[in-house]
């Protein structure tokens, strides 16, 4: 029976290698390593290094790949957005109501010394200390006392002002027509924001009468917004709820209307420092100026709206029942001096800045998605193009 088993011979002939591997291969000895040359082991080390690295760098290329083409198809489903039509301001509202709510939110422990300070500036030595003593004290939750407020609040606020920022500057734009609403753009944006910031502060100062209320409150006079409303109202009336509504406005325009004002100008500059024009640029590159542009105007934010928000935080905390508006500012500011009106200014400017910065990135980040073009940097009409060049 052997011949119906293949010999040796026939299997190397049939799947042996084409060239053989039996015979020595001659290769060059190599070099003596010398006192100065590195291990040959060091070399496959670098070698995987360099290869992680650039699997990496691919990687982050193909994530950032893939987001623009989410964003794009995002784009396709909705449809295009025409410029100043209702789905625009609609896509705007939205966005100002994302980039506010969830922002103010997250800072909420920040606010929270920041309002307990103003109100009793010997309550705690600093921001640390403040978590620390309430942590301890109400545990983790405690550090976000009156989120929901916070949440709603400036959610509310935060529609109507980026919402209304946008139609009212379109529509001063075309009361002064193209060529001088370039020409005086800063009294545009300054116009522009202080109009969309009035109307925002109505929608927000029931909830931010509430949330400085349980702040500044231990343990807090409300177990939540709504009961924190409903306690104010039965208390004091509806009116209980606006009674911090003139130096909110007094914050918070002038606040807004640096805040839009700056940020159009920084962002101008900075487009105009960089190589080539805003559209250039990719969608990563423009949200980064946002935030650089956001972050800039907060700090002046902070500064320049910092004596009313003291004066906001002491209303609401120690206006007494039936007490006329003029008469509790003059009180409070016997009590504490110009000197009290700056009481948390440097947790304030890092609150602010940090803030500006996010909400500016996130509500030009969603305009991207939604196929928008970003806030600032608009070249001047084609009209003042032509002049100067003739």
């Amino acid at each position: 029976m052997a011949f119906l088993f293949p010999s040796q011979g026939t299997l190397h002939n049939v799947f042996g290698p084409a060239t053989p591997i039996t015979q020595p291969v001659n290769r060059p000895a190599p070099p003596p390593r010398t006192p100065y040359r590195a291990r040959t082991g060091l070399y496959v080390a670098w070698s995987v290094a360099d290869d992680a690295k650039n699997k990496a760098s691919q990687l982050s290329k193909e994530a950032t790949a893939e987001l623009h083409n989410a964003s794009d198809r995002a784009r396709a489903q909705a449809g295009k957005i025409e410029l100043y039509s209702l789905n625009y301001y609609a896509a705007c509202t939205f966005g100002g109501l994302v980039a506010c709510g969830f922002t103010h939110a997250a800072v909420t422990p920040l606010d929270l010394v920041k309002c307990r300070r103003q109100v009793d500036p010997k309550m705690y030595r600093g921001n640390f200390e403040a978590w620390g003593k309430i942590a301890r004290a109400e545990g983790f939750r405690g550090v976000y006392t009156g989120w929901g407020p916070t949440f709603l609040g400036y959610s509310a606020q935060g529609a109507f002002k980026y919402g209304g920022y946008e139609f009212f500057k379109k529509w001063y734009s075309d009361l002064a027509g193209a060529e001088n609403a370039y020409r005086y753009k800063t009294g545009l944006y300054l116009a522009a924001s202080a109009s969309a910031e009035f109307i925002a502060d109505i929608a927000l100062c029931p909830f931010e009468a509430v949330k400085v209320r349980i702040q500044t409150t231990i343990p807090p006079f409300a177990r939540g917004t709504f009961d924190g409303i409903s306690k104010v109202t039965a208390a004091e009336g509806f009116g209980g709820l606006y009674k911090g509504l003139y130096p909110l406005w007094g914050r918070q325009i002038p606040y807004t209307m640096m805040k839009f004002a700056s940020f159009e100008t920084i962002v101008e500059m900075i487009y105009d420092y960089l190589p080539g024009k805003k559209d250039d640029y990719g969608k990563s590159a423009q949200t980064a100026v946002s935030f650089a542009g956001g972050y800039l105007a907060g700090i002046l934010c902070a500064i320049v709206s910092h004596p009313a928000d003291v004066m906001v935080s002491k209303l609401n905390a120690d206006r007494k029942p039936g007490e006329g508006f003029g008469t509790a500012m003059g009180r409070i500011y016997k009590v504490i001096g110009f000197g009290g009106l700056w009481n948390g200014l440097p947790v304030r400017i890092v609150m602010i800045g940090t803030l500006t910065g996010l909400q500016w990135m996130i509500y030009d980040a969603w305009k991207l998605k939604m196929g928008l073009p970003t806030t600032g940097g608009v070249p001047p009409p084609d009209s003042m193009k032509l002049n100067s060049a003739a």
